[in-house]
């Protein structure tokens, strides 16, 4: 968990707020009626009202909320061992301790969290005193990381500040009158925060959720929205634009037309995160079990062009508008990857590399659906072509007609079958090529006058080559020693760790399910 914070609190006076804290303000809403808890102290009522403006949208009196969890539907059963070990720790010392961020949003939508992210009153140092795997890390907004086992809990504290050369970057906002400690600090730290439905803290003893924000009403209506004003949350954190995206795919939420008009006017801010920051970002977009839903997103925002030009020329070459729901052969595949991933069952970025660069060599030159067949097999099993030929040979489905990348399907004697799945390996390492060159990928989009110039490649070269591993058997033939995955299971562990043996495996069935789609009705 890393929170921003930015310069753009100001000390303000009680009354009445200038206009951007208002408006970030007044994103509380009414909801879960049924389950919101009023605070005892009719004073806090009235001093959220006064600090919001009085209502909301619809007229309604506004107020910080507390929910009872279980009338939120929230398990505790789900908190991980290691995150009760960090809290029960803490909260022995005499700290308070609360689940923030998006581990709130998952459990209230009864998901895994990925990950949880712990906020205690406790001094880092004391944190550190604590536990013995601990250490601390970050400069801008040092947190402490603790080490369980082979999990590391995320545990920052009330009392950091972001800095930047040693100097402080938040100011606090005017505290208002009748306002008790606690709220406030919970308050001013869950307006540092990206978007209301991480903006929520819960109290697993007290099962109480904390609701400053709005936060559980747009978990309610399903949008993605900033805390303070779009434009300047976005330009205060251009890494936001891709988080953005990234929760809106992996939820199914939508954006509120004030963040979505920010990111579409911010879009090409992104350029200046580095390359490293730009892969994990794209990475968990690609690799989680959202990447179909992430491709029309950024497609959608105008960023596949900048992040992916190649990927976007296709797009635009294919006729595939921005509000499009239909598919093509590219979000086919990727569609089908996601069905086998999920937010605890990753693969390995170079999975779903080597699909855009395979697919990326099928759109340049098109080709007969018993050679791609004959390739896949031919990766699965590690280079033995007469085998994937054999195999290829007694496929009697029909392939999906609908791509443009596959050619009528005719017959093919062996030796030329031979040469265009060798041809096809070739087009893959030359497609792998031109996405991880700037030039080629600054050409992509140079024919469209209208989009936005990018030649940029976050891809290191280690990537590169590990990739062009996965399909060099095709070209040089059988690998010695190599043993092809035998039945269907696929081991998540290896596939997240990039086995080559578990990626070319679930590769290959990608590509089958893509080429050749299930008969949902023979299923049935």
């Amino acid at each position: 968990m890393a929170i921003s914070t930015g310069v753009g609190f100001y000390r303000l006076p009680y009354s009445p707020l200038r206009a951007p804290l208002r408006r970030y303000i007044l994103q509380v809403r009414l909801g879960y009626a049924d389950a919101v808890d009023a605070f005892d102290d009719t004073k806090s009522h009235k001093v959220f009202d006064s600090v919001s403006g009085g209502s909301d949208a619809n007229g309604e009196a506004l107020e910080w909320k507390k929910l009872k969890s279980k009338d939120l539907g929230i398990s505790t059963s789900k908190i991980s061992r290691p995150t009760r070990i960090v809290l029960n720790g803490l909260r022995k010392r005499g700290f308070e301790v609360y689940l923030v961020g998006g581990c709130v949003r998952d459990l209230i939508l009864k998901r895994i969290p990925k990950d949880f992210d712990v906020i205690t009153t406790a001094e880092l140092k004391e944190v550190m005193r604590t536990f013995s795997r601990c250490e601390m890390i970050g400069r801008r907004f040092p947190i402490c990381h603790v080490h369980i086992d082979d999990t590391i809990v995320e545990v920052s504290s009330f009392s950091t500040r972001a800095t930047k050369f040693g100097r402080e970057l938040s100011f606090d906002p005017e505290r208002p009158d009748g306002c008790e400690e606690r709220d406030y600090a919970r308050w001013k730290n869950c307006l540092q925060r990206d978007f209301t439905i991480n903006g929520l803290m819960f109290d697993p003893y007290a099962k109480l959720v904390y609701d400053y924000i709005g936060g559980v009403n747009d978990i309610r209506k399903a949008k993605v929205r900033t805390i303070k004003p779009a434009n300047l949350s976005l330009t205060e954190d251009c890494a936001r634009i891709l988080r953005a995206v990234r929760i809106a795919a992996r939820l199914g939420f939508g954006l509120s037309r004030e963040t979505a008009l920010a990111i579409k006017k911010l879009s090409a801010s992104v350029l200046r995160l580095d390359r490293g920051r730009l892969l994990m970002e794209v990475n968990y977009m690609m690799a989680y079990g959202s990447a179909e839903a992430s491709l029309r997103l950024l497609w959608k925002l105008g960023l596949l062009e900048i992040l992916l030009p190649i990927q976007a020329a296709y797009f635009v070459g294919s006729g595939f508008r921005r509000r499009d729901k239909q598919y093509n052969m590219l979000l086919s595949l990727f569609s089908n990857l996601d069905k086998l991933l999920a937010p605890d069952r990753p693969c390995h970025t170079s999975l779903w590399f080597s699909l855009l660069a395979f697919h990326e060599a099928l759109s340049e030159v098109p080709r007969d659906p018993l050679v791609v067949a004959a390739f896949s097999l031919g990766v699965h099993n590690g280079g033995d072509l007469s085998e994937a030929l054999s195999i290829a040979r007694r496929i009697n489905k029909q392939h999906d007609i609908s791509f443009q990348e596959l050619t009528e399907s005719k017959y093919i004697d062996s030796d030329k079958l031979l040469a265009e799945v060798r041809s096809l390996a070739a087009s893959v390492q030359s497609a792998l090529t031109r996405m991880t060159d700037e030039y080629s990928v600054s050409q992509a989009m140079a024919q469209y006058p209208k989009a936005p110039y990018s030649d940029l490649v976050f891809f290191p070269m280690a990537l590169y080559l590990r990739v062009r591993k996965i399909f060099e058997c095709v070209k040089s033939g059988r690998e010695r020693g190599f043993v092809p995955k035998h039945g269907s299971k696929i081991d998540y562990e290896l596939l997240g760790m990039g086995s080559l043996r578990e990626v070319r495996h679930v590769f290959a069935r990608v590509v089958f399910d893509t080429i050749y789609p299930i008969d949902d009705q023979l299923e049935e």
